[in-house]
């Protein structure tokens, strides 16, 4: 089969935003130039697609965003592209400016999109992982992940400080809908006394022994990380619960969108770029409907299919250290 020769290369970013989209851009972008492409920025990920919101980069485009957190080609949910008729108007925008390679800058609902597109119209497309959950199989880290564990971190160090001045027990909720990844280890490295997250089934009877237990001991600050996604629920529900069994007062602090924010880590900017680089050398050598990500250290290219069909599993060994480590 002949390769397909790639002229006209098409970025967007899509669905929450991560902290080295733009470097990933950039990334793109520079590359792609430098490869003789032509490069376009599609705004507002597939909203900006069926819109017909595109334009032209040059390298000085994307000039001085590499630390900057957001992006600045701006992200969007797309309701209209799951209809046929959507995904229909997308493609015919993306002939009408010869785009015949696109590189899809997100997490898995941006991939569901790519595979509709490769399926209905054979568009090549590449994805980059770009989410802070980490919860995407093909790549150990996914951009933004660091960066979001780092934020959640600083906050928990400052908590900690408060509930010691206090003797106080506080509950702090991270992101993490469908995966545990943020609160296991923002919950490792804060020396948290106990971390909830959705791969695991929380049983809240022991919970709350544990918790008394400190207290008893007179541990003078007492903090547990939960996922927004625990099957107990959020963390005022847990801490409901807690009290109505123990009489514990509690406090909660939910960090929220502030985990999304902020200038990428120096490893988010690293793996950005990366993949970054490498997604534009897979697209023009001919490869379609893949993620570029990094396992090992080394550049590993999965099916698109494969990154939200296959669960990424957690580090259950990590979890049991935690809880060790938590006893004292």
């Amino acid at each position: 089969m002949t390769k397909k020769s790639i002229n006209n290369i098409g970025v967007f970013t899509s669905g929450g935003d991560s902290p080295g989209m733009n470097a990933a851009l950039r990334a793109v972008v520079r590359t792609a130039i430098y490869h003789g492409k032509n490069v376009f920025a599609i705004k507002c990920g597939y909203e900006g697609m069926i819109n017909g919101d595109i334009e032209q980069l040059n390298s000085r485009s994307v000039s001085n965003i590499i630390q900057t957190g957001g992006t600045i080609i701006k992200t969007a949910r797309s309701e209209r592209f799951r209809d046929p008729q959507g995904r229909k108007q997308a493609f015919e925008n993306l002939q009408k400016f010869g785009i015949d390679g696109l590189i899809a800058i997100g997490g898995d609902g941006t991939f569901h999109g790519c595979v509709a597109l490769y399926n209905e119209f054979k568009v090549s497309i590449i994805g980059i992982p770009a989410t802070i959950d980490n919860d995407i199989y093909g790549t150990d880290f996914t951009i933004g992940y660091d960066t979001a564990v780092n934020t959640a971190l600083d906050a928990i160090d400052k908590i900690r400080d408060t509930a010691q001045s206090h003797n106080r027990f506080f509950i702090i909720e991270v992101m993490g809908r469908d995966a545990g990844f943020i609160g296991l280890e923002t919950g490792i490295a804060g020396g948290v006394e106990s971390i909830l997250i959705p791969e695991v089934k929380t049983d809240v009877n022991k919970l709350c022994n544990q918790i008394q237990s400190l207290f008893d001991r007179g541990k003078t600050s007492n903090i547990v990380v939960v996922s927004e996604g625990d099957d107990a629920g959020g963390a005022y529900e847990i801490g409901a619960k807690i009290k109505q069994k123990t009489g514990i007062d509690y406090r909660v602090v939910i960090l929220g969108y502030i985990q999304r924010g902020g200038n990428p880590s120096a490893k988010d900017r690293l793996l950005a770029s990366k993949l970054g680089y490498w997604s534009v050398k897979h697209l023009i050598d001919g490869k379609a409907n893949v993620m570029v990500g990094e396992i090992g250290g080394e550049i590993a290219l999965t099916d698109i299919e494969d990154t939200f069909g296959k669960k990424k599993p957690i580090d259950m060994d990590a979890l049991e250290m935690a809880m060790t480590l938590a006893s004292g």
